[in-house]
């Protein structure tokens, strides 16, 4: 997984979703971050661990290929704003869902 800057991200999230308009998809997760990169014992002397502020871990993946992104708290807006133009501009090829296969279950009930 490739850790990238915060426009760098939304820039190859952009060819993520261009390499998949025709076919494929693009699975994005988001995630609270404490800046931990080994994870909690589970047993023994838990560390004690204070995350100096909240961050936001953001993912993407197609295929093989897989990105990500910190989002620091100074940056969530702007980010926010940049992420939402992007999700709005490539999520025009949905699929609309079929109403017929909808009503054919009701009159089966």
């Amino acid at each position: 997984m490739v850790l990238l800057e915060n426009d760098s991200f939304l820039t190859e999230l952009t060819r993520l979703f261009q390499k998949c308009r025709s076919s494929g998809s693009v699975v994005i997760t988001l995630k609270k971050y404490d800046g931990r990169t080994k994870p909690t014992p589970r047993k023994g002397n838990p560390e004690t661990f204070e995350p100096s502020d909240n961050k936001c871990l953001i993912r993407a993946s197609e295929g093989k290929k897989k990105i990500s992104t910190v989002v620091n708290t100074k940056e969530v807006i702007k980010f926010q704003m940049a992420y939402s133009n992007l999700l709005r501009a490539h999520m025009d090829g949905l699929k609309k869902k079929d109403k017929k296969s909808k009503s054919k279950k009701t009159k089966a009930t």
